[in-house]
């Protein structure tokens, strides 16, 4: 295996399981301990993994401000979300997870006769001014970087909500069907999003596949439709299809 592969390997392997013995790293990379050793030596020094006492850990992501993931892949998540924004029907209630593609889906709703509840400040920002939306903002500690709302009070708001369709967003999708996010903190809300509504989209433009996280949120059973790209690793999208999610490819 060429080292850039190696290195490659580790670094998901990390980024999936958090922390590893050089021991365990030597035996999933193939390689000796010695091997093992310069390649945590290695990636420490650029700043891509840290090394601890007989092993090593993943990096904590530094989150990329809102904004900035806002116009990255933009045409890609405008066309998940025009997907997404086909399922909503006058009279629901749809629950709008954070990020940027559920910002995108929000533009799609001007003027629909729905209820939209949400965590994610864009969000509310968009539909605020809007007479036709009934638009429903979760409590909670606000996160200004990425403009959202998390907590326990968050939680507890969801608890009194049943909605006809969650809309989830991603920040990697794993081969055996993981979902994931990179913020540890995130992570509690889009699973009681989950436990509240009758139908979970889950939204992921091509790139998330396999994109980052360590942060499992939920798996491939707990989805009932992915909306995807046409560009999406097809072995992850078997995985869906086996766990009977209906995958939409745009």
């Amino acid at each position: 295996m060429l080292r850039e592969t190696r290195h490659e390997k580790l670094l998901r392997i990390l980024g999936e399981e958090g922390v590893l013995p050089v021991v365990e790293i030597a035996r999933r990379l193939q390689v000796s301990e010695a091997t093992a050793r310069r390649d945590v030596s290695d990636l420490s020094g650029a700043g891509r993994l840290r090394r601890v006492y007989g092993g090593a850990i993943a990096r904590e992501p530094v989150e990329r401000p809102f904004a900035e993931e806002e116009v990255d892949d933009l045409p890609a998540k405008e066309a998940v979300a025009a997907g997404a924004a086909e399922l909503i029907r006058n009279g629901e209630t749809v629950l709008l997870d954070i990020g940027t593609t559920t910002l995108q889906l929000a533009r799609l709703l001007h003027g629909r006769k729905i209820t939209v509840v949400t965590s994610n400040l864009a969000v509310y920002e968009e539909l605020r001014s809007d007479s036709e939306v009934t638009l429903v903002l979760l409590g909670g500690e606000v996160r200004r970087n990425y403009r959202s709302l998390v907590g326990q009070l968050t939680r507890a708001a969801l608890g009194e909500i049943y909605a006809d369709r969650v809309f989830l967003g991603t920040s990697g999708v794993l081969a055996d069907g993981r979902v994931l996010d990179t913020t540890e903190v995130e992570v509690p809300v889009k699973r009681a999003m989950l436990n509240s509504a009758r139908q979970a989209v889950l939204l992921a433009t091509a790139r998330k596949f396999p994109g980052t996280g360590s942060a499992r949120v939920c798996q491939a059973t707990d989805v009932d439709m992915l909306i995807t790209g046409q560009e999406s690793d097809p072995a992850t999208l078997a995985t869906f299809r086996e766990a009977d999610v209906e995958v939409v490819q745009l």
